[in-house]
Formats: C-alpha cells, sequence, structure tokens
C-alpha cells in the first residue's frame, strides 16, 4: 500500500534543467540595450562629423569673400593709379596696369575700354608744331607709310590716313600689328564721328563705326552716336507713309542730328503736325490738339496745323467746358464795401 503510495505522488522535474533554461531572456536583454548604445554613439559621431564639416565649409566661404574683398580692393587702387598714368601720358604703365586689373577681374568697368584707349594713344605721336604736309617724301616702305599714316591722324584727315594705314598693310602685314590695329580703331572710329556729326552721313558713319569695332569695343559716345544714327533713319523710313511711326522714332533722336537735309527737331515737328492731321481726320479731337501743342512748342504750325489746332481746341474744349489746365475759380461771397465817408 505504501509502495503504490510512493509512486502515485509527481515527480519533481530536475534541478539541472531549470537552470539551463533561465538564463534565454537575460541574454536577449543585454544585447539589445548594447545595440541600442552603439546606435546612439554611431549617430552622436555623425552629428559631430556634420558640425565640423558645415563649419568647414562656412570657414571657406569667409575666406573666398575675404578674398574677393581684397582682389576688389586692389584691382580699384590699380584702376586710379591708371587713369593718373594716362593723365600724365605714362601709357606702357598704365596699360601693364590695366592688363592686371582684366586678368583678375575681367568684367571690371570701363578697364577693357581704356585699355583700348591706351593702346591707341600710345602710338600717336606727340607733336609740339603742326605738321606739315606740303613735302612728298618716299613712301615705299612700310615704315615711311607708318609715319605718313601718323602725320595725317594728327591732322585729322581720317580718310587719308586710312589709306596710308591699308598702305602698310599692303607693303608688310606683319609690320607693328599691335600699333596699326589701333591706328585703325582710332581712325575708323573718328571717321565714323565726322560723318555722323558734321556731314549728316549716317550710313557712313554707322558703317566705319561697325569696322571700327572689330578692332576694339566703342566707347559711349559712339555707341550713342551710332543707336542715334539708326533711330534717324529708321524713323526717316516711315516719313509720309506712317506718321505715327514717324513721330515715335523721332521723338528719340537728338534734335541735332540731321542726314544733310533736316534735323531731328525738324523731322519731330513736321512728324507731330502731321499725326495730329490723321487724328483729326479720325475726329479724335483732343489727341490732335495735344500734338499741335507739341509741334508748336517746337516751332511755328504751318497753316494746316495752325487751322486744325483751331478747330480741334473749340471742338474739344467748347466754352462751356473748362479747359484742365486752367482751374475752375473758388466760389466767392459778395463782400459789401466799407463806406470811407459819413452818409
Amino acid at each position: 500500500m505504501s509502495e503504490q503510495t510512493e509512486n502515485t505522488q509527481p515527480l519533481t522535474p530536475p534541478q539541472p534543467q531549470l537552470d539551463d533554461t533561465q538564463p534565454i531572456k537575460p541574454v536577449k536583454k543585454k544585447s539589445r540595450r548594447w545595440l541600442s548604445i552603439l546606435i546612439g554613439i554611431l549617430g552622436f559621431l555623425l552629428l559631430i562629423g556634420l558640425g565640423g564639416f558645415g563649419g568647414y565649409m562656412s570657414g571657406i566661404g569667409d575666406r573666398q569673400s575675404a578674398e574677393d574683398s581684397i582682389v576688389l580692393q586692389q584691382v580699384t587702387e590699380q584702376y586710379k593709379f591708371a587713369l593718373v598714368d594716362i593723365e600724365f601720358k605714362r601709357y606702357e604703365a598704365a596699360a601693364q596696369r590695366l592688363e592686371y586689373i582684366i586678368s583678375k577681374d575681367p568684367g571690371y568697368p570701363g578697364a577693357q575700354e581704356k585699355l583700348t584707349e591706351v593702346l591707341v594713344l600710345s602710338v600717336i605721336p606727340t607733336a609740339t608744331l603742326a605738321p606739315t604736309l606740303t613735302s612728298t617724301p618716299d613712301f615705299s616702305g612700310a615704315e615711311s607709310a607708318f609715319q605718313r599714316a601718323q602725320q595725317l591722324i594728327q591732322a585729322q584727315d581720317w580718310s587719308n590716313a586710312l589709306s596710308a594705314i591699308d598702305s602698310i598693310r599692303k607693303l608688310d602685314p606683319t609690320y607693328k600689328t599691335a600699333q596699326v590695329d589701333g591706328m585703325y580703331y582710332f581712325t575708323l572710329r573718328n571717321q565714323g564721328n565726322a560723318l555722323i556729326l558734321k556731314q549728316g552721313n549716317l550710313e557712313g558713319g554707322i558703317y566705319y563705326l561697325t569696322l571700327a569695332e572689330r578692332f576694339g569695343p566703342l566707347d559711349n559716345t559712339s555707341m550713342q552716336l551710332r543707336a542715334g544714327a539708326r533711330l534717324y533713319i529708321t524713323g526717316a523710313s516711315f516719313w509720309e507713309l506712317d506718321w505715327r511711326q514717324a513721330y515715335q522714332y523721332f521723338s528719340e533722336v537728338d534734335g541735332g542730328m540731321w542726314d544733310g537735309s533736316m534735323t531731328g527737331a525738324e523731322r519731330l515737328q513736321y512728324s507731330a503736325m502731321r499725326y495730329g492731321d490723321d487724328l483729326f481726320g479720325l475726329e479724335d479731337y483732343c489727341a490732335a490738339y495735344d500734338l499741335y501743342q507739341i509741334a508748336a512748342g517746337l516751332g511755328t504750325l504751318d497753316e494746316a496745323a495752325a487751322n486744325g489746332s483751331q478747330e480741334a481746341f473749340r471742338i474739344c474744349y467748347p466754352p462751356t467746358a473748362i479747359p484742365p489746365t486752367v482751374a475752375a475759380p473758388a466760389a466767392t461771397t459778395a463782400v459789401e464795401p466799407i463806406a470811407t465817408t459819413a452818409p
């Protein structure tokens, strides 16, 4: 009986099996914790690296800005010195300074134009006496042709100077190439300006200025002259065909420019009168009157424009209407005069 009782009691699992299964969970927790720590360390190092790289790039930017500022200061100072050298006719020193400026900052304002000017001035002789062109020396060689061209440039005989420069190139294309190019630029530029300003030959002036531009950039005066001549020619192309277009173009042309027949101011006045006539015919009387007034400010109206102006004013500003340029009188209260003598 006792033996049966002992056989029915539950058996206790062996202790070694419990010891083998317990350490599994602590090991997993420990490995995950170290993994989190490692990721945190790596993230911290990454942030430090990014911060250092950002500081490095910022330092490079600051250094580049400082270098640009120093270069700008240097080229500005050299440009001032170059202007002084030009003033005292030290053209070689001025050219070296300007070349340095262009090498550091190709877009520095005025540097390229001044360099072209210096190269031109360096090939023009400085004469104390007016050159005498009565003698006829032998100009068979390139050197003689070069001297002849210098004399003609000094005398401002641009047309013959160009012929002399052409002779240099025909005799010896390699003779003083840079100086001859400078003489070409100077002579073509002045010939173009003279044709526009003195002779009213606008097409010829534009042609010579365009040739000069092949040897160097034009100065502002020449560029403005060429642009004005082109506007004049375009405006003249609408003459008697479209007075509105003609008026608009000549309103942008310098009044002193001319084409050998009429000045820009004369063409502006005439086109304003005829444009006013067109507007009058379209029954746009107020706009016509404004054009007539503009024309009157430039000179005397002809008979057609004078009659149109009077009629346009009458229609646009009838007697009952107050012209826009005249202010309406303020209402006043009648005041009885103060008696100065006893009744």
